[in-house]
């Protein structure tokens, strides 16, 4: 006999296998669960619709919560059983199932990179421009490894990887940067009631010791490394950035959209000050992009986002070139300089590298809007004859700028 006030969709039987394939919706009814009558809240869900599920209901105080355990005819009748056992006995001890799935929902749900999004929506009014700028390019930019991972899953190995891998591509300043905007970001986590299983994962992270570095490759040591670049992505990426001067994402993560027959444009999404920068090719340069298979592949140096083989590139580099104590951004500075030497202006340059600073700065930057595209191209062509020139072991035919 059904206890009083028991619905009349509710039926206790004996499920057993036979009794979950028998099983039929009582006339003029469209909706049934027919109970267990041994593991109280077990039962089979049936709907006009023809579904037919595992549920388990149990009630906390004066609430009733009911779980799907998967549909009879995906799941079976001993796997689903053993489920609504287990959630049998955390309800014993005083668990709400219910809640611990919804959290665990709502887990997935908040990644590192939709928070990410949110913090710095809700936080850029606190913020100058430059610090934004800031924040936007190390947690969307450098942290994107991160980005498909729950908050809450994200471990302190997962950010010393990442800041490894950020000080070999850009030193120890940009690494310390980078961490301080994830521990920012993580405490802000904390803050808004996302309970984190351990915490603040960045707080325990090495912070590297930071010299200010003016390492200036020498002509010998730039032969040497071009020399050791295969002809693979990694090598041909080393290459464009001794021939550009840009910095290492913004190469390694080329998409050929990104890529016309003379010049490389990069959206503002994808540079360090948020601006466009155009970047026009040398002969040379143009070479090694000719040399890319493009394939069905959107990007030149990778399949989902563009080159990851930083580090391990950086070692094989090292052992073949003989070359040691260097940086992928020591390259940058190294054509800067080398440009410097040919007499190439300083606004040039800085045109080039797509810097934000000196010439371009404060009430000359609002002023001032040329974006120097003759002058740029002028400037690489001079490098890539110079860097063409110093490989071959020849004079270059483009001689340096006399400075007046």
């Amino acid at each position: 006999m059904l206890p009083p006030g028991f619905p009349d969709r509710w039926i206790v039987v004996k499920l057993t296998g036979k009794a979950v394939n028998a099983a039929v919706l009582p006339e003029g009814q469209r909706d049934a669960i027919f109970f267990d009558d041994e593991l109280p809240g077990f039962g089979l869900r049936l709907r006009g619709s023809g579904s037919r599920t595992f549920v388990y209901q149990y009630r906390l105080g004066r609430k009733t919560r009911r779980l799907t355990l998967g549909t009879a005819s995906a799941a079976s009748l001993a796997a689903a059983r053993k489920s609504a056992s287990e959630l049998e006995a955390k309800v014993r001890l005083g668990g709400d199932p219910a809640v611990a799935k919804a959290a665990a929902r709502q887990a997935a749900i908040d990644t590192f990179g939709s928070l990410a999004s949110e913090y710095l929506e809700k936080r850029k009014t606190e913020w100058r421009p430059k610090s934004e700028g800031e924040f936007r390019h190390y947690l969307l930019t450098k942290a994107k490894p991160l980005h498909t991972i729950p908050v809450t899953a994200v471990s302190q190995r997962n950010v010393a990887d990442l800041l490894d891998r950020i000080a070999v591509e850009s030193g120890a300043v940009t690494a310390n940067r980078a961490r301080a905007s994830l521990s920012a970001f993580f405490r802000w986590c904390i803050e808004k009631g996302i309970v984190l299983p351990a915490g603040n994962v960045v707080g325990n992270t090495k912070k590297r010791k930071e010299v200010t570095r003016d390492r200036v490759l020498s002509r010998d040591e730039l032969k040497a490394i071009w020399a050791a670049c295969g002809d693979d992505s990694g090598g041909k990426i080393v290459k464009l950035l001794i021939l550009t001067g840009q910095r290492t994402k913004e190469i390694g993560n080329l998409s050929w959209t990104e890529v016309g027959a003379d010049q490389i444009v990069l959206p503002e999404s994808r540079t360090k000050n948020g601006r466009t920068h155009i970047i026009p090719l040398s002969e040379p340069a143009k070479a090694i992009i000719g040399s890319t298979p493009r394939g069905a592949r959107d990007y030149l140096f990778g399949r989902r986002g563009g080159f990851s083989g930083w580090s391990k590139h950086k070692l094989d580099l090292d052992k073949r070139s003989g070359v040691k104590g260097w940086t992928f951004h020591d390259l940058r500075r190294t054509t800067a300089t080398g440009m410097a030497d040919l007499g190439i202006q300083p606004h040039i340059i800085e045109a080039v590298l797509n810097h934000v600073s000196g010439h371009k700065a404060g009430v000359a930057g609002i002023y001032n809007r040329s974006s120097y595209d003759r002058e740029k191209r002028d400037a690489l062509n001079i490098w890539g004859e110079h860097i063409t020139a110093l490989i071959d072991g020849r004079v270059p035919t483009i001689v340096a700028i006399k400075r007046v």
